[in-house]
């Protein structure tokens, strides 16, 4: 499954509603865990640390380590990727 972030959110992911709409449609998916979720950050320049939060967070709360096994994240600038390991940590 690939979800290209840019697409829903623009190049700011900022919007937490939208975040949560992502999460609860990737979650049959991630329970399944049969198949990776490519979180696509490609042409997004950056995001809020709140959007990464209500992304991610509730897979690593429930499934801890195992969940980095089911995502990918691609395309991250550095602010992002910087964001997604900073709520991954949090979330452990």
């Amino acid at each position: 499954m690939i979800v290209k972030i840019v697409d829903l959110c623009g190049d700011f992911a900022e919007n937490k509603d939208i975040a949560r709409e992502i999460r609860e449609s990737i979650s049959p998916t991630f329970y399944k865990g049969q198949e990776k979720i490519i979180l696509d950050f490609t042409g997004v320049d950056s995001s809020t640390q709140s959007f990464v939060h209500a992304l991610i967070s509730s897979f690593f709360h429930k499934k801890g380590e195992e969940a980095l096994n089911i995502f990918e994240f691609k395309g991250c600038t550095k602010a992002v990727k910087s964001l997604i390991t900073t709520v991954i940590n949090y979330s452990l």
